[in-house]
C-alpha cells in the first residue's frame, strides 16, 4: 500500500469516527479535520519504525571524566492506550567514556523516541538504552518528567499532576553519589 493510499485510508476513517461520535461530517468546520488530523498524525508519529540510536551517530573522542547534564528538554507525545498527548520534560546525564556527542543530539534522541505512541517508562528507558549501546559511557541517567492528559482530561481527572520517571545505568547504579549530582544540576536555574 502506498503512502498516499494510507493517507486517504486514514482520512476516511477519522471521517468514520466524527460520524460515529454523532458530529454532521458536511460541517463546514469539519470538511478538512479529517486531512488536518492526517498530515497531523504523519507529523506526530514520524518516529514510528526509526531506530532512535541514530540521533546519536555523530560522535567525538573526548578525554572529560566529569558528568555531562542536559536538562529540560521539552517533548511532546501520545499515550499508547487512549492516543492523547502527554507532555513535559527529559534530562539525561551521562559519564562518557572516551565519546561524547553534540549536546543537540541529545533533543534529537528525546524527539525521536517521541514521535510515536508511547508510555512513559518505556520512553525513559530507550533513551537511556540509546546512550548507552552508541556512546558506550560509563554510565547514564535519564528522568523523564510527564503530564498526561489521559489522567488529567479524562478519568480520574487530576489536572496538575506530574509523573516521574528515572532509570539508572552503568556506575549510576552503584553509586548514589553521582546520582545526587545529577539531581542538584536538575535543580539548577
Amino acid at each position: 500500500m502506498t503512502d498516499e493510499m494510507k493517507k486517504e485510508l486514514l482520512e476516511e476513517h477519522i471521517r468514520s469516527i466524527l460520524d460515529l461520535i454523532g458530529e454532521d461530517i458536511r460541517r463546514e468546520g469539519l470538511l478538512d479535520t479529517p486531512k488536518r488530523v492526517a498530515r497531523m498524525y504523519e507529523e506526530v508519529f514520524a518516529g514510528v519504525g526509526v531506530n532512535p540510536e541514530i540521533a546519536l551517530t555523530t560522535t567525538f573522542e573526548e578525554s572529560y571524566e566529569g558528568l555531562v547534564v542536559v536538562k529540560d528538554i521539552n517533548y511532546y507525545t501520545f499515550c499508547e492506550h487512549h492516543l492523547i498527548p502527554f507532555f513535559g520534560k527529559a534530562h539525561i546525564g551521562y559519564i562518557p567514556n572516551g565519546r561524547v556527542v553534540g549536546l543537540s543530539k541529545f533533543a534529537r534522541l528525546v524527539e525521536l523516541v517521541s514521535k510515536r505512541p508511547q508510555v512513559q517508562e518505556r520512553m525513559t528507558q530507550q533513551i537511556a538504552d540509546a546512550v548507552m549501546n552508541v556512546l558506550q559511557p560509563e554510565g547514564v541517567i535519564v528522568s523523564v518528567e510527564g503530564q498526561h492528559l489521559c489522567m488529567c482530561a479524562r478519568g480520574v481527572k487530576k489536572p496538575g499532576t506530574s509523573t516521574v520517571t528515572t532509570i539508572k545505568k552503568g556506575v549510576f547504579k552503584e553509586n548514589v553519589s553521582l546520582a545526587e549530582e545529577f539531581e542538584r544540576a536538575l535543580l539548577r536555574d
